[in-house]
């Protein structure tokens, strides 16, 4: 599906786009999702659409697989080329430390689980790249080139 969507983009749009957030809590928390359609716990996010800017997309995107609301600054952690996806797309990461949890998120066609994890006690199955992008913003590492 994943793959289908890609060429689809690939076919409308020069270059895809996408964001996503690092939803972190002071009691050291970070909240992920995992799709129906791919394996694994992510960073919630999506793709850029037309007419929307970066911050504009999270913030939808954050509501739909979230129902979360920022209520403070979103802060550009990095640009990242995602090469394993294609040869054309990007990806925005954000770290938002302020917010609201508007209800809690419910499976749906979308999202099969979503929720707040500690840091020191992810579930299993988090991608290669959301620890790695973790890794980052704990560490205060500057952010890879590669997603």
């Amino acid at each position: 599906m994943l793959r289908l969507l890609h060429l689809y983009f690939r076919l409308v749009r020069g270059v895809t786009f996408g964001v996503r957030a690092a939803i972190l809590t002071e009691k050291g928390e970070v909240f992920l999702v995992r799709h129906t359609y791919v394996p694994g716990w992510q960073l919630p996010g999506g793709g850029v659409e037309v007419g929307e800017t970066a911050e504009e997309a999270l913030v939808r995107e954050l509501a739909e697989e979230a129902c979360i609301v920022p209520t403070g600054a979103l802060r550009l952690h990095g640009l990242y080329f995602n090469r394993r996806i294609s040869r054309r797309d990007h990806v925005a990461l954000y770290v938002l430390r302020e917010f609201r949890v508007e209800r809690v998120k419910q499976p749906d066609r979308e999202i099969a689980e979503a929720g707040f994890f500690r840091l020191d006690a992810l579930p299993e199955g988090v991608t290669p790249a959301t620890l790695r992008r973790l890794e980052e913003i704990a560490g205060g590492l500057p952010p890879a080139a590669d997603w």
